[in-house]
């Protein structure tokens, strides 16, 4: 399966995934962000039930503190 994150094409070997699990894989599950799905904000509630499919794409903005 092809997902685009951030316009960047990557492959998994499954027919299906969950935002959870990708966030997983991506290791991102300590840091603070967002992601648009297809355009639109998906709550973090939602990320189980919300499953990808070949093609999708994603953009995942990750929160930076500083100063």
């Amino acid at each position: 399966m092809k997902i685009y994150v951030n316009g960047q094409q990557k492959n998994f070997e499954v027919t299906e995934i969950c935002l959870t699990s990708l966030i997983e894989k991506l290791a991102l599950n300590e840091k603070k962000f967002a992601i648009e799905y297809n355009g639109e904000i998906i709550s973090k509630s939602n990320f189980s039930q919300t499953f990808l499919k070949d093609g999708d794409k994603l953009e995942i903005v990750i929160a930076v503190g500083g100063g």
